[in-house]
Order: structure tokens, then C-alpha cells, then sequence
């Protein structure tokens, strides 16, 4: 493993998408990390990325000659009583896991969020997943609740673990 290049960490571009898309299509057909069995079809992930860029999103890829290996995105919430959160979704293909790359896409996209005045950045993870868990902890996201059997893939029911972090400074700028 550590013959492999680092990533470089940037903004999601319109020339990642198709990139973009098999990295998604990977980690989701590993049917354990994401609520994807697949990735969508092209056309509608493409129309994701090119929303998630025309509504200034956080949205961050890692990126190794060109081809997308991870991500770590963050879709503000629409509805007026809730847009100062979003929620986080991220993934990284197995060849570049267990590098510090979670930890380099996460803080580039919650440090996004916190220069447009995020207050509140949410996530769900499986309850299996012990590396995600622990790498939303380690950046400061906390536990706030189980929903029970909340996944099932292939008969085999799983819990989600909710969690959200709150930017503090962000919040009282707000109200003030």
C-alpha cells in the first residue's frame, strides 16, 4: 500500500463526474458502507455534482492522476427552518483506505462549511462500520441516536448510527 500515490485533495470539478460516478458505483457495490447498492445513472449523478456546484456546496474529491478515489460532500438543507445544516457523505475506494484520506476530505469539506456558515453538519453511518465511526468522532462529530434496523441489505438488517457536529462560533454569529 504505501507504493500508492497521495491523493490530491480539491473542489469537485464538472471533468471529475464520470470519475466521480465509478468511484461511487465501487464503494457502492461493496453493499456495506453506503445507502447506494449502485451509483445512479450518469446523467442523474451528473446532475448532483452541477447542483451541488451551482448551490456552492461543500464538496471535495481526492483525486490520483486524474481519477477520483474518494469524496466527501455536504448538501445544505433546503427548507428555510433548516438551511444552516446539511448532511455529510463521503466514501473512499479499498485501495486508499486506512491513509489519512478520510481525515484530509472530511476537514476540507467541513472547513468549507464553516467559511459559508454552516451551524449544523449531520451524518449516518452503519452501525458495523467501526473506521467511519471513529474518524467522525476523531473530527468532532457526536453520537445522536440508533435507528434500529435501520438498512437492510441482502436480508441481513443493520442499525444506523446518527451524528452531527455543531459549529458553536458559527451559531452565536447568527444570532447576534
Amino acid at each position: 500500500m504505501t507504493d500508492l500515490v497521495s491523493p490530491a485533495i480539491v473542489p469537485m470539478a464538472e471533468t471529475h463526474i464520470e470519475s466521480f460516478h465509478r468511484a461511487l458505483d465501487t464503494v457502492a457495490r461493496e453493499r456495506k458502507y453506503l445507502a447506494f447498492l449502485e451509483a445512479p445513472p450518469l446523467p442523474r449523478t451528473r446532475d448532483f455534482v452541477l447542483g451541488m456546484i451551482e448551490k456552492r456546496n461543500p464538496q471535495f474529491v481526492a483525486v490520483v492522476q486524474d481519477e477520483v478515489v474518494g469524496w466527501c460532500d455536504i448538501s445544505r438543507n433546503e427548507r428555510p427552518t433548516r438551511a444552516h445544516g446539511g448532511m455529510l457523505g463521503m466514501g473512499i475506494i479499498p485501495a486508499y483506505r486506512n491513509r489519512g484520506l478520510g481525515t484530509r476530505l472530511i476537514e476540507a469539506a467541513l472547513g468549507e462549511a464553516r467559511r459559508q456558515g454552516f451551524v449544523r453538519v449531520a451524518l449516518s453511518a452503519h452501525a458495523d462500520n467501526a473506521r467511519a465511526i471513529a474518524l467522525y468522532r476523531k473530527v468532532g462529530f457526536v453520537e445522536e441516536g440508533v435507528e434500529r434496523d435501520g438498512l437492510c441489505v441482502d436480508g441481513r438488517y443493520c442499525d444506523i448510527i446518527t451524528m452531527a457536529i455543531i459549529d458553536k462560533a458559527n451559531r452565536d454569529a447568527l444570532r447576534a
